[in-house]
């Protein structure tokens, strides 16, 4: 059976209608599905207006894992997460072979770091993300065996606003999210915006 899902008028004007088939995954993959760029910047290097995070320089198995949420419904489906829905749209017709390409090719632009927005305290920043490191390492530089992506030269804006939807359950509910279930307990160790302000401006301090 065939579902029909439409994008109108919460990013672009311009309407969009995915037909998704549940034979097609694993299908050969159709390289009209690489619109990335739409949102994400013609460098993949962030769009603030759209909040569509840098994919330029992030890793592989991550930006799988995350189109995989996305197409499966794991991820950007809370009626408060405007731009998850958005992004499930537009993953939600993606075979796996479609994935696999968009991955390779994401993998090949070269890595710019974003541009700092954000500032807080530092020095408390610093004794906050002390708890983050377990996982994301002590330079934000990302651990894959934990699958924790790297933060250090990701757009501040989207951190700041990814951990304020962890925290605010947002993200990381689904039962199948296992590695949001974590970050929605972690989250809650900052206990209000001007502690994740702090964070956030310490991992800028960490670019790549």
């Amino acid at each position: 059976m065939k579902r029909f899902i439409t994008l109108t008028g919460l990013f672009f004007s311009a309407h969009f209608t995915f037909v998704v088939n549940a034979a097609d995954v694993g299908s050969p993959a159709d390289m009209s599905d690489r619109y990335c760029t739409t949102c994400h910047g013609a460098k993949g290097e962030g769009n603030i207006a759209v909040q569509a995070p840098r994919l330029a320089g992030m890793e592989g198995w991550y930006l799988q894992r995350q189109l995989e949420n996305f197409r499966e419904g794991i991820r950007g489906t809370h009626t408060d997460d405007l731009q998850g829905i958005a992004m499930q749209s537009m993953a939600a017709k993606l075979t796996d072979a479609s994935i696999a390409d968009i991955v390779s090719w994401v993998g090949a632009w070269e890595f710019v770091a974003a541009d700092v927005t954000i500032e807080g305290n530092v020095n408390r920043g610093r004794t906050a993300y002390q708890i983050c490191a377990s996982c994301h390492g002590t330079n934000a530089e990302g651990n894959e065996a934990l699958g924790a992506p790297a933060l250090a030269g990701q757009n501040d804006w989207y951190l700041l606003t990814q951990i304020n939807n962890f925290r605010a359950g947002i993200r990381g509910t689904h039962p199948d999210d296992s590695f949001g279930a974590q970050m929605l307990a972690m989250s809650a160790t900052l206990r209000d915006d001007q502690a994740i302000t702090n964070v956030v401006s310490y991992i800028n301090t960490l670019q790549k």
